[in-house]
């Protein structure tokens, strides 16, 4: 049977590698892989640094759609992939890559992965983590301080000048094609449970497909 995808949408810092990885925690860690759309960022190498930081991040197409598409059809293929890693520092990918091998659960998450009709397209379950701006904003300050390498002033510019607008022109808007929307994202024990029943309803049941 192909392999589930699970598609986990919602702003920065809403929660959403939480709920990916409390999901995890009920099946086989040899049956789950997490994959992050910021892994897919497009490589930046052959721009100075002053014109990768005029770059908006926060725009769907800063994203490398295509190859994560190519991706996700070789891992339902059951053929391993080498995924991308990017530098958040100097926005560009590293020479070394990851190998992922294919898993029966596949768990897609991101900030924009609803709003791209060809992701949507080959999801089995769409979720979007809903959390307040406040509470996300604060993680993001968090995140992006301890392991980006930015201070504070870069977090607010960026969160003011682009990470708030493409929130609510792109991310708030990919809410509707949501199949469970996900108040307080991984604190939501119930939700949880009840994403962990249906996904080994769908694997007892050998899959089901889905209309875009």
């Amino acid at each position: 049977m192909d392999p589930i995808i699970m598609g986990i949408g919602g702003g920065t810092g809403s929660g959403k590698t939480t709920v990916a990885k409390e999901v995890l925690k009920h099946f086989p860690q040899e049956s789950v892989v997490i994959m992050h759309h910021d892994s897919y960022y497009v490589d930046r190498s052959g721009l100075t640094p002053a014109e990768r930081e005029r770059i908006n991040y926060d725009h769907p197409d800063s994203f490398d759609n295509r190859l994560l598409i190519a991706h996700l059809n070789d891992l339902k293929s059951g053929r391993a992939i080498e995924k991308p890693i990017y530098d958040f520092e100097t926005h560009t990918r590293l020479e070394e890559t990851i190998t992922v091998r294919p898993a029966r659960i596949i768990l897609l998450e991101g900030i924009m992965v609803l709003a791209e009709t060809e992701l949507r397209k080959i999801m089995n379950i769409r979720l979007f983590v809903d959390t307040d701006a406040d509470e996300r904003f604060i993680r993001r300050l968090k995140r992006d301080i301890g392991q980006r390498g930015r201070n504070v002033d870069q977090v607010i510019e960026q969160y003011l000048q682009t990470v708030r607008p493409m929130h609510l022109q792109f991310v708030e808007p990919s809410k509707r094609y949501a199949d469970v929307i996900i108040p307080e994202g991984g604190l939501n024990v119930v939700a949880v449970d009840l994403i962990v029943t249906k996904v080994r309803d769908i694997l007892t049941n050998h899959g089901e497909r889905r209309v875009p």
